[in-house]
């Protein structure tokens, strides 16, 4: 069990702490936990979370941010409109902002999430800039079909590290977009990045109960109203296309829908798409460790675990 006293945060080794793991590992709750404890404010690292009405598909799970009837301060939550294009650059940028307020107030940043990208854009500081839309730009890249402009991206950006711009025109557009101002206008618009100490802690299961987890967990959401949360949200507006690109759960639910697969069909094969997803999430978080990210594994939601590494700090790996 956490307690406050057992959980003070050593502030001299590290200003910010981690807790990443795959979909459906606990670590939203483990990390709220240890924010209620030690008086820690929680940065969400979920790409889609950051979304309004994009709730039971995104597992946003928003009663776990409550420890005891408290509640958990927590950030990059229902930031953007489901029709906006939230980037890296965006995530990278408002972390910043949000990790300079809470240190200034003198409370400790968890961030909480299985984004590896976000997490990784900002432990190896990547280099992003902010780059305006180029209206001509985009009329002209609007001709093009979705394979000249993967071809043409790839040419342009041939180390590309995000590979989900692939998969949506409007991503693919946005990232031609923004190779094409790096290389007319370099990276002197580069955001100004804080000191960043962090401490690093990964949540894992083993496989098979990780798996069985996954299963649970879509049943309850479809339960919960995944389905009718999907028709809500194209009923507002949102196109068919724009719920593909949203990852897992609304495309699926969309093909349901439109009468491309039975119920069944549906739940088998999100399911299965789900448990590979939590296979790459881990891949990411193995690259992680490859390129020099130190990780601090806990089996499950091991709370003691966790204490331990608290007081221990980043020198040593647990």
């Amino acid at each position: 069990m956490i307690t406050a006293i057992s959980m003070t945060p050593d502030k001299e080794k590290y200003n910010l702490i981690v807790i990443l793991g795959p979909t459906a590992s606990g670590k939203t709750r483990l990390a709220a936990r240890l924010a209620a404890a030690i008086g820690a404010e929680l940065i969400s690292a979920d790409s889609r979370q950051v979304y309004r009405g994009m709730d039971i598909g995104t597992g946003k799970d928003l009663a776990e941010y409550v420890v005891d009837g408290v509640p958990v301060p927590y950030h990059l939550i229902d930031v953007a409109e489901p029709g906006h294009l939230f980037s890296v650059f965006e995530f990278q940028q408002r972390f910043y902002e949000c990790f300079r307020e809470i240190t200034a107030r003198g409370m400790m940043p968890v961030v909480v999430g299985g984004t590896g990208l976000y997490i990784e854009s900002i432990l190896r500081e990547y280099r992003m800039l902010p780059v305006p839309e180029n209206a001509a730009l985009r009329e002209e890249l609007g001709k093009l079909g979705m394979e000249e402009l993967a071809a043409k991206l790839l040419h342009m950006n041939p180390a590309l590290h995000n590979t989900t711009d692939l998969t949506g025109r409007e991503r693919l557009i946005r990232a031609i977009e923004i190779a094409e101002h790096t290389l007319t206008h370099g990276s002197r618009e580069e955001i100004e990045k804080p000191d960043i100490v962090p401490l690093v802690i990964g949540v894992r299961w083993d496989r098979a109960v990780l798996r069985e987890r996954i299963t649970k967990r879509l049943r309850e959401r479809l339960e919960q109203g995944m389905i009718e949360e999907v028709e809500r949200l194209h009923d507002s507006g949102i196109s068919w296309e724009r719920l593909d690109e949203m990852g897992l759960e609304y495309r699926y639910v969309s093909l349901y829908m439109r009468g491309e697969m039975t119920r069944d069909e549906m739940f088998k094969t999100l399911n299965i798409r789900i448990h590979q997803f939590a296979k790459r999430q881990d891949t990411w978080f193995r690259g992680m460790e490859r390129r020099g990210i130190t990780i601090h594994w806990i089996e499950g939601a091991d709370e003691v675990a966790l204490m331990a590494i608290i007081k221990k700090g980043p020198g040593t790996k647990g």
